[in-house]
This record gives structure tokens, C-alpha cells and sequence, in this order.
């Protein structure tokens, strides 16, 4: 009999699920469904960049997706070996003591703090700043040292120092809380104890501040001096971690019976979705993995005798395991990557919305028509435009702090800017300023690395920029002047949770077994232009020049 694994990804907008051959990574089925909730904007408030989801969009998502990549494929219950989830991260839950999202309890269902608190929500910048003083001046062990040095604003603890101190009805209802990645994980298996429950490793180390070295979550001491509530969660939350190669349980009866499956199937300890494409991607050692969607993760593997005690400051994290099981992963990233792009579509969107589909002029299907044409043709007309610019001609700086600063040096706090307008200043002019300025901001991280020892010899692109922009691919590998591959699979993320999944079946010994075997191949190669790298040095002064006025000011 032949064995399959099921890889579901958590995306920032919808959740995709993919059924994968164990033998060979090839696709056998997929799905996909956006989160409606979100998709209306509830619970959100970006003007104080709140960004929350109801758990209800990931629950009915993630039944909808595997009912129906089951459905389709038509393959034996029996033969679906495990499961895997990965998620964003970080996006902790309040829940009760038996589990249940709060969210989901009578009273909180339409309160935003009982929501998922969503990555790229920022509502705790004050919260982290508290985190990074009392970590410098408190006199003891620095919990911020193996998270770059810095504690950001889209992390565990901050996000729920903000909440409980907003909202008591939900400090006093939630019994603990939970990343993303792991309440999905719990919600599906048989063994309901949160206590024993195996919590994820990349997510706690990368996020919550978790290392072995101190006996796991930072000392009560120091959480008390932020709140004595947190030294009162620390309690319902955990002392160990696992990695996402072990088995967290055996899918439930109840579940089995939703999806079509089989209480064999097991299901392993969650992941972060940027972590999990790594793998995906066949990460390797020297191998830089650009995760390129709304915003970036950028993930790295290196050698414990490598690496040795030696840590890299400001990035998000060096975590033993959180990518490949006995190598320590690295994480970087950037706040904003494709968001940047559609921000600046929503502002150029203005006329189209409230001047040419409110006409009289126009019939509804005409409107409609026109509607699909612009939004099909918008981003590719942009970048042909911004391509045929010359560097010559003089082009916008801007910086891509849109939505903050992630790395290198978390700064939540700090926004974007553009500097040398003029009146021959067009739309394509400002588009190319701003591909060049994610471009900058992937070269800061990359030269961080590099500046700490972290040698980079190969650059892979996966998620839907990576694919679908040739124009960017071509400016982040002149930037860069490295070579980038791009990853083959449209679902890196996910096909790497199922990677996950095989070796907790013991489908293979290891993850970079399963990887040599399931992992995606290359689809592309761009080679940095000799003839343009100059110019871009020179850009990228620029960039470094605004960068430290902006920060001075900020």
C-alpha cells in the first residue's frame, strides 16, 4: 500500500491543504479556502494596527480543506499516514482549561481580545519595549539573547502582557494560552491534556523566549517585574518542547469522522509555516530560504559546533531544532514584503473605487468586467513600466517599514518614508523605489548574517512573489549579487509540514532524508546583471542614508 501525508499551511489570509505521495513529494490533491471573517476585516483595526482572527475561520478552513482533498483523491483512509500544521507565528490564543478557544465560549464570541492575535498585529510596542528594558537593566539572565537581542511587538509574551492588561474579562477567563500552530494541533488529536500536550519547539524558542540552557520559559522572577500574571501563566503553560518530526497524538474519533480518515493517522507537533517551507525548499547549510509573501521569513541552518555560543544580534531567534532536528535554525524577516506593494495599490486603487465603479455611466457587469481587467493588469503594467526605467534616471528612495521594522533590530515603532520626489515623479517611478526597497531590506539581513560569521552561498525564493515577479526576483538578485533560485512548489510551506508528517510516521529515519525525497525542485535561476550592480550600491546608500535620518527622528 502506498502512503500519503497531509500538509496544512495557515496563511496570513486563507489555509491550503495539500495530500502528498510519501515516496516521492509528488501532489496528489489541494484546497484551499479564505478565512471569511477576516476577509471582512472583523475584528481588525489597522489604524492602531490591530490585526485579529476568530478562530472559527481556521476550524471550518482546516475541515474544509482536508474533507475535500480527501474527496478527491480518492485515496484509502488507511494509507494517509499523518498530519502535519504549520502556521504564522507568532499568534497566540487565549483558551479554557479544557482547550476551547475562548473565542468560542459564550460572551467572547465577538470580542477581539478573545481572538487569535494575529502576527502582524503591533497593538504591543509599549509591552515589548517594557520586555527589551527589563531584559537589559533587570541584573539577570538576558531572555532575549537567543532572539537576536531584541523582543518584538509580534511576539508571545507581549501580545498577551497587552491583552490582559486591556481586557480583565479575558485575563480571568483564559486559563492559558496557546500559539496558532499548536491549538490546531491540539484541537485534532485524542489526547486532551494540556499538560502533557507536546508543545512546538521552533514556536516557543523563536517567540516565547524558551532555551534549554535556563530550564525552558524565562525565570518567575522576571516575569513577575513585568506583571505577576505571567509567572501565573507560566504555570498552565509548559517546561518542554518537541520538534516537529515527533508525533504530538493519534487523530481523534471525532476528527477522523469529520475529515474521512482514520484514527491511525497520527498527527505531529505543529510548526511555523516559514520554517516548514524552509524544509520544504530542501534547506541546506550556507543556504539562505526567502519565504516571500505578504511579509518575509528568512531561515538558515547551521551546525551546533558552527554556531557554538556565538549568537547573532538582531534577528528573531536561534533555535536548536526548530528547522531540521540537530541543527540550530536562524530566522530573520521582514514586516512587510508584498504588503508594501499592495499598500501602494490601495492608494493608486482610490479613483477606480470611488470615481470610475461608482459612475452612473457604467452598467454592474460593465463595472464588474472593468474591475477584473484592473486588478488582473494593475501589478503587471506597474512593474513593466518600473523595469524600463533606467537606473540612470532618477528614481524615489523609499524605505519598507510599512509596517515596522522585524529585522535586522526589531523596531515596530519606526515607519516608511520616501525622499527625492519630483514633478517627473510617475506611479512606475515610485513602484520601482518601492521593489527596491524590500530589495534593501532583504540586503540588511543578509549582511547581518554575514557580518556575524553566518556564511551565505545560496539564496532560495518560495512563496507566491518568488513565482509570480520576475521583475522582483531580478532586483533581489542584483541587490544581493548573489544567484536565487526559485522553489518549484507552489505550496513550499505546506509540502514541508507533510515532510514533517512522513518522518513522524516513520515514513523515513530523518528530515533531511524526507526532504532529499519529497522535497520541491528549482523552477528558475536569476544570475545578478554585472552591468547593474553599481547602480544598486549606489541606491542602496540611499537607502541607508534615509534609514538612519528616519530612525533619528522616529
Amino acid at each position: 500500500m502506498k502512503s500519503y501525508v497531509i500538509g496544512l499551511d495557515y496563511g496570513s489570509d486563507s489555509v491550503r491543504a495539500v495530500l502528498i505521495d510519501a515516496e516521492n513529494g509528488n501532489e496528489i490533491a489541494s484546497e484551499v479556502q479564505w478565512y471569511s471573517r477576516w476577509k471582512k476585516g472583523a475584528y481588525c483595526n489597522a489604524s492602531i494596527n490591530q490585526f485579529r482572527q476568530h478562530p472559527l475561520d481556521h476550524i471550518e478552513g482546516l475541515e474544509t480543506t482536508i474533507k475535500s482533498i480527501v474527496l478527491k483523491s480518492k485515496v484509502d483512509a488507511e494509507s494517509i499516514k499523518a498530519i502535519c500544521i504549520d502556521t504564522t507565528g507568532s499568534s497566540p490564543v487565549p483558551v479554557t482549561e479544557d482547550g476551547t478557544p475562548l473565542a468560542l465560549v459564550k460572551g467572547f464570541e465577538e470580542n477581539p481580545n478573545a481572538m487569535m492575535v494575529l502576527w502582524k498585529d503591533h497593538t504591543a510596542i509599549g509591552e515589548a519595549n517594557e520586555i527589551n528594558n527589563l531584559a537589559a537593566n533587570w541584573g539577570g539572565e538576558d531572555f532575549t539573547k537567543y532572539e537576536g537581542g531584541i523582543y518584538s511587538s509580534e511576539w508571545f509574551w507581549a501580545k498577551i502582557l497587552h491583552v490582559i492588561r486591556e481586557d480583565e474579562a479575558v485575563k480571568n477567563a483564559a486559563f492559558t494560552w496557546m500559539e496558532h500552530c499548536d491549538l490546531m494541533t491540539y484541537l485534532l488529536i485524542d489526547n486532551k491534556d494540556l499538560k502533557s500536550f507536546k508543545r512546538s519547539r521552533c514556536a516557543a524558542g523563536h517567540k516565547a523566549m524558551w532555551h534549554e540552557s535556563w530550564g525552558g520559559l524565562p525565570d518567575d522572577a522576571f516575569l513577575n517585574q513585568l506583571d505577576p500574571y505571567l509567572s501565573k501563566l507560566k504555570r498552565n503553560l509548559y517546561t518542554n518542547t518537541y520538534t516537529s518530526d515527533e508525533v504530538a497524538g493519534n487523530l481523534s474519533q471525532e476528527w477522523a469522522d469529520k475529515l474521512g480518515l482514520s484514527t491511525n493517522t497520527v498527527v505531529a507537533v505543529g510548526t511555523f509555516d516559514a520554517h516548514s517551507g524552509a524544509v520544504g525548499a530542501k534547506i541546506d547549510e550556507n543556504t539562505l530560504v526567502r519565504v516571500m509573501g505578504t511579509s518575509t521569513c528568512d531561515i538558515m541552518v547551521s551546525p551546533k559546533e558552527t554556531i557554538g555560543t556565538k549568537t547573532v544580534p538582531g534577528i528573531c531567534g536561534q533555535v536548536d531544532g526548530s528547522v531540521i532536528p540537530g541543527l540550530i535554525g536562524l530566522e530573520a524577516g521582514q514586516s512587510a514584503f508584498g504588503d508594501v506593494l499592495a499598500w501602494f495599490k490601495d492608494v493608486l486603487y482610490w479613483p477606480v473605487d470611488y470615481l470610475v465603479l461608482s459612475s452612473n455611466i457604467l452598467s454592474p457587469v460593465q463595472k464588474e468586467d472593468l474591475k477584473e481587467e484592473i486588478d488582473a493588469n494593475f501589478i503587471k503594467k506597474l512593474s513593466e513600466q518600473a523595469a524600463a526605467i533606467p537606473l540612470s534616471e532618477s528614481i524615489p528612495t523609499a524605505l519598507d517599514w510599512i509596517n515596522g521594522r522585524r529585522t535586522p533590530d526589531a523596531n515596530q515603532e519606526l515607519k516608511a518614508a520616501m525622499s527625492n520626489l519630483s514633478l517627473g515623479t510617475r506611479a512606475p517611478h515610485m513602484f520601482k523605489a518601492l521593489i527596491n526597497a524590500i530589495c534593501f531590506g532583504s540586503k540588511k539581513i543578509v549582511d547581518r548574517f554575514e557580518e556575524e560569521g553566518v556564511r551565505i552561498d545560496t539564496v532560495i525564493g518560495i512563496g507566491g512573489v518568488a513565482r509570480k515577479s520576475p521583475f522582483i526576483m531580478q532586483t533581489l538578485a542584483n541587490v544581493l549579487n548573489k544567484p536565487i533560485k526559485v522553489a518549484e512548489s507552489d505550496q513550499a510551506p505546506a509540502l514541508g509540514a507533510a515532510i514533517y508528517a512522513a518522518v513522524a510516521a516513520g515514513i523515513y529515519p530523518n528530515v533531511i532524508e524526507a526532504s532529499k525525497h519529497m522535497g520541491s525542485d528549482f523552477e528558475a535561476e536569476y544570475l545578478p546583471e554585472n552591468d547593474k550592480i553599481e547602480d544598486y550600491k549606489l541606491l542602496m546608500d540611499s537607502y541607508s542614508e534615509l534609514s538612519a535620518f528616519i530612525e533619528s527622528v522616529n
